[in-house]
């Protein structure tokens, strides 16, 4: 298994166009919520008069949650580190506080800190790699499941799929669990795993409604929602907030709706949830008379209270969700049973056939088969000899690493990153000029909606 990207850096960090907010002195105590500009593009207040997600348990399958953040407390349930080391409750990094407070911070003080889109959610936080730094996301999906989540968070992503990644999807599937995955942060096709069958795949728009330029795209991408200049809970530099862009905020908005979702309609199945979404989803102009899913939209923008109010019906038990083969995962994974994919022996993508040629069984082809081996093991050797030159020359990699990145080490790293003492909002930069906006950000999805049924 190869190292590879973990989505979470670029939302819940400074890294890749990330900006942490100032500790501006007497700063307003609304001013981590006048950053907030999706709560107001998807308006709250209409939201939770319909739906605050009372009595559903998400699971964040992340770098752990920090319970004792003042905008989480009491909203956190005991979770589970396959490493170990306590890290589903004592995070070194801010990236799941963060995707768990999108979903379920509630503020604290008066009118004071973040607000997640479902308030009433219980978070399961689930650490993402075992002792060894191996991937544990696939035993992760079973513990959730195993452990009362109607939805499951995973912001992360690799360009390898995990093994047994299929199995643990369809195990979740089996038992009416809403896996939501990132589509990933590179503008690159979905990564896993956002690409295997069965998940319901995220990409990141930004205020004015345009998909983030980084945001993965492919037939698997089901839905978009915000995921740009997105703050919320989180120890960035030493403050209780950060501020970042990313399909990973995205991902959580969109499992949050999911949670609304369950709440209002307990008998609708998790493809049925998928569906609502899906068909509550605002269609972007830019679209209008495309073919959907969009490969970097999906079926549309995320509209949470549409997805609670409009007359939908509940459709096919599978919803629009790739039935799961639940078999074991390839690297590359068929596109048979992905939204929008190509199944075999049909118009791909580009509009060609994917076609099997046979060589036959000529002379002549044995010969060229032949000729062509000899040129593959001579090249084999030739890599080989270069591996090991350099293996002398290069420190040892570390072994058993997951594809969603290794856990970094902070000082003691079971210290609460928030004690009993003042704190100003953000971290300790400058903001942008004129930033956090003061005025109500003005919802700009109208009335329109998807029509695709």
């Amino acid at each position: 298994m190869t190292l590879t990207r973990f989505l979470r850096a670029i939302s819940a960090t400074t890294l890749v166009g990330g900006l942490l907010l100032a500790g501006v002195p007497a700063a307003s105590a609304d001013q981590v919520r006048d950053a907030q500009w999706p709560n107001q593009y998807f308006d709250l207040k209409k939201v939770w008069s319909v739906s605050k997600g009372d009595g559903v348990i998400v699971a964040v399958i992340d770098d752990g949650v920090d319970a004792s953040h003042p905008d989480l407390t009491g909203s956190v349930l005991p979770g589970h580190d396959p490493s170990g080391q306590g890290l589903d409750a004592h995070p070194t990094l801010p990236h799941g506080t963060k995707m768990a407070g999108i979903i379920a911070a509630h503020g604290h003080g008066s009118n004071e800190g973040a607000l997640g889109l479902a308030p009433g959610v219980k978070i399961l936080p689930i650490y993402k790699t075992t002792a060894h730094n191996s991937d544990a996301v696939p035993d992760d999906i079973r513990w959730a499941v195993d452990h009362g989540a109607k939805v499951i968070n995973i912001s992360q992503g690799s360009s390898t799929s995990s093994s047994g990644i299929n199995d643990a999807i369809a195990y979740a599937a089996q038992h009416d669990v809403l896996v939501v995955v990132a589509a990933g942060n590179s503008a690159a096709p979905v990564e896993s795993p956002g690409r295997e069958p069965g998940v319901m795949a995220v990409g990141a728009v930004d205020k004015t409604n345009s998909i983030w330029s980084k945001s993965n795209f492919g037939p698997e991408v089901m839905i978009a929602a915000p995921g740009v200049d997105i703050v919320g809970d989180g120890a960035c530099d030493g403050g209780q907030y950060c501020i970042g862009d990313g399909t990973s905020d995205s991902t959580a908005y969109v499992s949050a709706a999911a949670a609304l979702v369950r709440a209002r309609f307990p008998q609708l199945t998790a493809g049925q949830v998928a569906n609502r979404l899906t068909k509550s989803a605002l269609v972007p102009t830019a679209l209008n008379g495309s073919k959907l899913p969009d490969p970097h939209y999906g079926y549309g923008i995320l509209r949470p209270y549409e997805a609670l109010t409009q007359d939908i019906p509940a459709g096919s038990t599978q919803g629009p969700l790739a039935k799961t083969d639940g078999g074991s995962s390839a690297s590359v994974p068929s596109t048979a049973a992905t939204p929008g994919g190509a199944a075999p022996g049909t118009a791909g993508p580009g509009g060609t056939t994917p076609t099997l040629v046979s060589t036959g069984s000529s002379s002549k082809g044995l010969f060229i088969g032949a000729a062509v081996g000899l040129a593959v093991l001579a090249l084999l050797v030739i890599i080989v000899i270069v591996v090991a030159r350099r293996r002398k020359t290069s420190p040892p990699a570390q072994p058993g690493l997951a594809p969603y990145g290794a856990p970094q080490q902070y000082p003691n790293q079971f210290q609460p990153p928030y004690p009993n003492q003042p704190q100003q909002p953000y971290g300790n930069q400058a903001p942008p000029q004129g930033y956090p906006p003061q005025q109500p950000y003005q919802n700009p999805y109208g009335q329109g909606g998807n029509d695709q049924r």
